[in-house]
């Protein structure tokens, strides 16, 4: 039972540094061949641009005055302590354990990020003018592969949430 439990717990961490892997080498990649503001647009809706992100999700704290780097990559270490302990002791739970897994490894990459560069590298920047009202220029504030894992991670627990208490009843 140990062997296969070892097994899984490999497993999820291969797939947390496969999302940390990519994330790493698309943010390489937009501070290898864009300038911070650059923009190339993809669609009439996406463009790949170069934006720095010294706060949390939506830019939370991003003018607070540095403290919130050393603030949000502890809780970043945090969260990644505390993801690898639950995976030693669900590996075998699937859902769960996948959606650990995106959250280790987005986690982990914007926790390179602040300790490296001083803030997030995010490139994917959505925009609609229906979304005007609540961003400037209906421009999503702009993301990375890191945050979309983070995202998939997240809705992976409340769906296995959902579906445990289904389970029970």
């Amino acid at each position: 039972m140990a062997k296969a439990s070892s097994k899984g717990m490999l497993t999820w961490l291969g797939l947390a540094f496969l999302i940390l892997l990519l994330d790493q080498i698309t943010k390489g990649l937009v501070l290898v061949l864009y300038r911070p503001g650059d923009a190339t647009p993809v669609t009439s809706f996406f463009n790949l641009v170069r934006a720095h992100n010294p706060g949390a999700a939506f830019s939370v704290l991003a003018n607070a005055g540095g403290w919130q780097r050393w603030f949000f990559t502890a809780v970043g270490i945090g969260a990644a302590v505390f993801i690898v302990w639950l995976l030693r002791a669900h590996a075998g739970q699937r859902l769960f354990a996948f959606s650990l897994s995106c959250l280790l490894g987005g986690a982990t990459g914007n926790v390179i990020d602040r300790l490296i560069h001083g803030y997030v590298v995010d490139m994917l920047d959505f925009h609609f003018h229906w979304l005007a009202p609540l961003f400037p220029g209906g421009h999503f504030p702009a993301f990375n592969l890191a945050d979309t894992a983070i995202t998939v991670g997240a809705a992976g627990l409340v769906v296995d949430e959902l579906l445990r208490v289904r389970r029970s009843r």
